[in-house]
């Protein structure tokens, strides 16, 4: 494969690019894009328990389903739109959410000789995530949600403890101020809640 690099130009919008062996192709580029900032406030929870760490996780795991494209595929072919949310829906979990993916953030730390248990999940179900995203399509930039099981040392007696943290969706999909979404949010809240309650208690 060839090796290219690129640069815009500071004298025209135009972007450079030095493909192979010297071969320049380019293109224009907008350089000054409209852009638009808004802030708004998340809700961090953080729970904790001194149950030991893999105890959690697969009490965790064991909460949810587990999200399968193939499956998803197959229900939207079928056209029946009731029979394919059924479908999508019969993937999760008692929680009423799946597993996306995971993310071992604590082997990562080998690499600074630093390692722990620390792994993201994400979780969500995309028949929820269209009731939001059908009012707001930006909702999608949160949908599926992140959840982190780590462990620290601030257990009893000295000892090791769990830590469950996510951002509540409520706050996060509060932001877009759409009346569509917010029941939609508070009941993922209340599933992320159960879903902590189940792997911890």
């Amino acid at each position: 494969m060839a090796a290219s690099l690129c640069y815009a130009s500071e004298t025209a919008d135009v972007l450079s690019c030095v493909v192979g062996t010297g071969l320049i192709a380019q293109f224009g580029i907008e350089r000054n894009r409209p852009m638009s900032e808004s802030r708004f406030v998340a809700e961090h929870v953080c729970l904790t328990t001194n149950k030991p760490f893999e105890q959690v996780a697969i009490a965790l795991v064991r909460q949810l389903g587990r999200f399968d494209p193939e499956v998803v595929g197959l229900a939207i072919a079928t056209g029946d739109r009731q029979k394919a949310i059924a479908h999508i829906n019969a993937l999760a979990g008692p929680s009423g959410l799946m597993l996306f993916g995971t993310s071992d953030h604590g082997a990562l730390l080998n690499l600074v000789d630093r390692p722990r248990e620390a792994i993201q999940y994400i979780v969500g179900n995309p028949a929820i995530a269209i009731q939001m995203t059908q009012h707001d399509v930006r909702a999608s930039l949160y949908a599926p949600l992140r959840v982190l099981l780590y462990e620290n040392d601030g257990g009893e007696n000295g000892g090791r403890q769990t830590c469950f943290e996510y951002d509540k969706p409520s706050s996060l999909f509060g932001q877009f101020g759409n009346d569509q979404i917010t029941p939609v949010a508070a009941s993922l809240d209340q599933k992320l809640e159960a879903l902590a309650a189940a792997a911890m208690g």
